[in-house]
């Protein structure tokens, strides 16, 4: 399977599987900052290069963690951030802003927050609904213009709303929610990404860890996990969607494999051009999710699993 691929319209390589820092401040249960960073530079070791952040993950530690972490290492990633959830003081959710003067001042921050003096690729990570998809693409444009940004990218929009965009400025790529559990983007997004040359990054490819087969009840996640408050994991939801990893687990025992290599080869067999960002903390998982380049999933397989899982899933992603 394909290791790397363009990031679109753009001249820099990243992995097809990269990292989800996420967790590593925030949302899933406990986390040690010297583990994170450890795991950090063991995926640079591993030749991992894609990394995702954002600003309102852990308000900013996430990216201090990054930053910490990559300090006279930038020339070994290609780093991701994103702007417009907004948090408060102590971590509370205080809405969306897409407003030029706050796109600015978000991404200020977020540089002084890594240690850099230019982002990779910075994300809308939702849109304001209050501000056209033209004036914040326009007002990101300004960024690369004054080289703080390098790429510009989206969270979590419809085919319209990125057509709109991408004829403000290029769109280097489009990060969405898709996994054995997730498919909307096969209606028309994977579509319009190939057309107009966008990267698709794939976030929470292993259906946020159940698609593995590790969550069997509530009781396998740690108080303060934000799945506890997932329609997905309800223990009744948990229960319907256990058919999705009985499926994928059929074929990683024929294979010899894992449950999370099976799904994560599934999200990168789509197309060549799709990079996927599963998030861990450990290095051992990490390791586990690299193997999924090795995986290669026959037209029997694809076959099996489109007979056999369920027509939807129980439960809504939020």
């Amino acid at each position: 399977m394909k290791k790397s691929t363009k990031l679109g319209n753009s001249n820099l390589n990243i992995n097809r599987i990269g990292l989800g820092c996420m967790g590593m401040s925030e949302f899933y249960g406990t986390f040690d900052k010297n583990e994170s960073i450890h795991t950090l530079h063991q995926a640079i070791e591993l030749g991992v290069n894609f990394f995702d952040t954002a600003d309102m993950y852990g308000w900013g530690a996430n990216e201090k963690l990054l930053g910490k972490a990559f300090k006279n290492k930038w020339n070994d990633v290609v780093l991701a951030t994103k702007f417009a959830v907004m948090r408060g003081p102590n971590g509370e959710f205080l809405g969306i802003n897409g407003k030029p003067e706050y796109i600015r001042k978000a991404c200020d921050q977020s540089l002084k927050n890594l240690g850099t003096d230019s982002i990779d690729l910075y994300y809308m990570h939702r849109q304001d609904p209050e501000v056209e998809i033209e004036e914040i693409v326009g007002a990101m444009s300004e960024l690369v213009k004054e080289g703080k940004i390098k790429n510009i990218g989206l969270s979590e929009v419809n085919a319209e709303t990125l057509r709109r965009a991408h004829a403000v400025h290029p769109i280097s790529a489009l990060q969405t929610e898709y996994s054995l559990w997730s498919r909307e983007p096969e209606n028309e997004i994977l579509d319009v990404c190939r057309e107009l040359n966008i990267t698709f990054v794939a976030y929470s490819p292993l259906g946020r860890g159940f698609l593995t087969g590790a969550i069997t009840n509530r009781e396998t996640l740690e108080k303060g996990d934000f799945r506890l408050n997932n329609p997905r994991f309800t223990e009744e939801a948990m229960k319907e969607n256990m058919r999705f990893v009985e499926v994928i687990d059929g074929i990683a025992q024929q294979k010899g494999v894992t449950k999370a290599q099976v799904a994560l080869a599934w999200v990168l067999g789509k197309n060549d051009e799709i990079a996927a960002i599963p998030g861990t903390r450990k290095v051992h998982r990490l390791q586990e999710n690299l193997g999924a380049y090795e995986v290669e999933l026959s037209e029997h397989d694809y076959a099996i699993i489109n007979n056999n899982i369920p027509g939807t899933t129980v439960g809504s992603r939020y």
